[in-house]
């Protein structure tokens, strides 16, 4: 029913993108500002970061978005700088947004705007608007793979993802890119996501999809415990598929949000997977809870554990940490149920019964968790609901990045 396609933000009918180095990154050999539009008005739907602190592109954005009733036709974005906790900081997302309005003529509020990079550093206007036209000029419908390395920061690769299904008999596409490595942790939508479909949706659709989603999917992927004050996901539908729009939750919704959540939790778990120094994948899946809140509460309480990220990056079946972890959730259960298993590639190991160790051997427990994917599996015994999260190892590669991060 879903077939997997290549072209990420340009998987879509209607979608152009386009990457460049505008001097923002002194490495030449790195885009650092990116672009995509739609060729006809896109109804959009936005889910932003928690933090208090939040990044100027955020604030410009949301206004946007309230003065055309949820309609974008772009999306400009850099790197390198997050353009947060400046003065000015408004000022120049207004500004970035008015330049691709122009470069592209169309009105400056269907444009909308995101940045990432180092906090607290004034936003050069000037290597931007010298590079707004070029970057216009060259949108095309593959464009995508220059527009998602134009969002890396101390990303290693790429994150792209789409798929393909049907709706009312019309094929639609749904694709997304997104990045982000350091400085995620849950509650919103961690770092920056740009999400592009061709069905027909209408925008309080989109939003009520995108929100159910983002709590199954990016509200449960850690890598840190920091939450970054310019995480951004965008949700465009722009209906050129032609498919009857979605206006309430009938069947076609559900196939639409079925594919929605395939894009997105693709991009979490490669998000999690690129932490930085990441050498491993952790996914958390707690089942048999009382109800699906329950499930996600634990699952990201075990993610999210720092002893845990280090005992596994050491390949080290310290499974006390897991109980630790599920005993500090802010949750309802009875710790003396609780079942524990590792698993990889190389098999599963039994490490807890109803809350207790149980034996197990040493040299089995290092070669499963040796494994690039790691699976911890948490059975509360209480319910039918199941939840997931995702993370990644603590490594000394980490230290490194973030003691030199402005570099």
């Amino acid at each position: 029913m879903y077939k997997v396609i290549e072209g990420g933000v340009c998987a879509a009918k209607g979608y152009k993108a386009n990457g460049l180095n505008c001097g923002l990154n002194a490495n030449k050999e790195k885009n650092d500002l990116g672009l995509y539009t739609s060729d006809v008005p896109a109804n959009t739907a936005g889910v932003y970061t928690t933090n208090k602190v939040k990044g100027a592109p955020i604030i410009v954005t949301k206004t946007h978005l309230e003065k055309t009733n949820g309609i974008a036709r772009a999306v400009i974005m850099n790197s390198k700088n997050a353009n947060t906790c400046n003065a000015d900081g408004e000022e120049k997302a207004e500004a970035m947004c008015k330049l691709a309005a122009d470069a592209l003529g169309i009105d400056k509020n269907e444009v909308l705007v995101a940045s990432t990079g180092v906090i607290g550093q004034i936003l050069p206007i000037e290597p931007i608007a010298d590079n707004v036209k070029p970057l216009a000029d060259g949108l095309t419908y593959d464009g995508n793979l220059r527009a998602a390395t134009a969002i890396m920061t101390t990303d290693t690769v790429k994150k792209e993802y789409a798929v393909e299904f049907e709706l009312d008999g019309k094929v639609c596409r749904l694709g997304g890119m997104a990045k982000g490595s350091g400085m995620i942790h849950p509650n919103m939508a961690t770092t920056l996501n740009f999400i592009t479909t061709d069905a027909a949706v209408s925008c309080d659709m989109l939003q009520k999809a995108l929100s159910d989603i983002v709590k199954v999917t990016y509200n449960c992927l850690s890598v840190d415990g920091d939450t970054s004050t310019n995480d951004t996901i965008l949700l465009h539908a722009n209906g050129l598929a032609q498919n009857t729009e979605i206006t309430c939750e009938n069947d076609d919704y559900k196939v639409f949000k079925e594919a929605l959540y395939i894009v997105m939790s693709e991009l979490t778990k490669m998000l999690a997977k690129d932490g930085e120094g990441a050498t491993k994948l952790l996914e958390c899946t707690v089942k048999t809870a009382p109800d699906l809140d329950t499930a996600i509460i634990v699952a990201k309480s075990v993610i999210r554990s720092p002893l845990l990220k280090c005992a596994m990056f050491g390949a080290d079946a310290n499974w006390g940490r897991v109980l630790c972890a599920i005993g500090y959730a802010e949750a309802d259960f009875d710790i003396n149920k609780v079942d524990v298993d590792f698993r990889s590639e190389k098999g599963v190991l039994p490490v807890c019964r109803n809350g207790a160790g149980v034996p197990f051997s040493e040299d089995l427990a290092k070669e499963i968790l040796s494994e690039e994917d790691i699976y911890i599996d948490v059975d509360l015994n209480l319910g039918d609901d199941e939840a997931k999260a995702w993370g990644c190892d603590l490594t000394y590669d980490y230290v490194k990045i973030n003691g030199d991060y402005r570099s």
